[in-house]
């Protein structure tokens, strides 16, 4: 079973981040760039929320608010959950579906060194099963 530790050596280490007070356009626009479909709102290094496409879409346009006067802070997610480079897929898959969410920072230490997306457990999950059933089909027909 993989560990965020291996998918980050993999995928590569680092997150974007938005600051409380920058602007949802701001961020929007961050997230477009990158194509990615959250943010980390830190703040002097600490992470203090996550803002994601669901945010925008639930609480600026269905309120009618304007993405360029709207703070992040207004709108991001505060309560944010986290795993460490020890969490294994089957965690963070758990936790994803139990929680229905997409993104979770990872953090070492109280550092933020990552982000792991729900679909990259979903790969590694099925590397690994791809993995095991040629290990199979190799046991099965004899290394042929």
């Amino acid at each position: 079973m993989k560990t965020i530790r291996q998918i980050l050596d993999k995928k590569g280490r680092g997150a974007f981040t938005v600051t409380s007070d920058s602007s949802v356009f701001d961020a929007l626009k961050l997230m477009a760039e990158k194509n990615i479909g959250a943010v980390i709102v830190a703040d002097y290094d600490n992470v203090v929320g996550i803002m994601s496409e669901r945010d925008y879409a639930r609480k600026v346009i269905l309120h009618g608010k304007a993405s360029k006067d709207t703070p992040v802070k207004e709108i991001m997610t505060e309560k944010v959950l986290y795993v460490t480079p020890e969490n294994t897929t089957d965690e963070c898959m758990a936790l994803m579906a139990d929680k229905r969410i997409r993104h979770l920072p990872v953090l070492e230490t109280g550092k933020l060194i990552g982000v792991i997306s729900i679909s990259d457990i979903v790969n590694a999950i099925i590397e690994e099963d791809k993995y095991i059933i040629e290990q199979l089909e190799n046991y099965i027909t004899g290394g042929r």
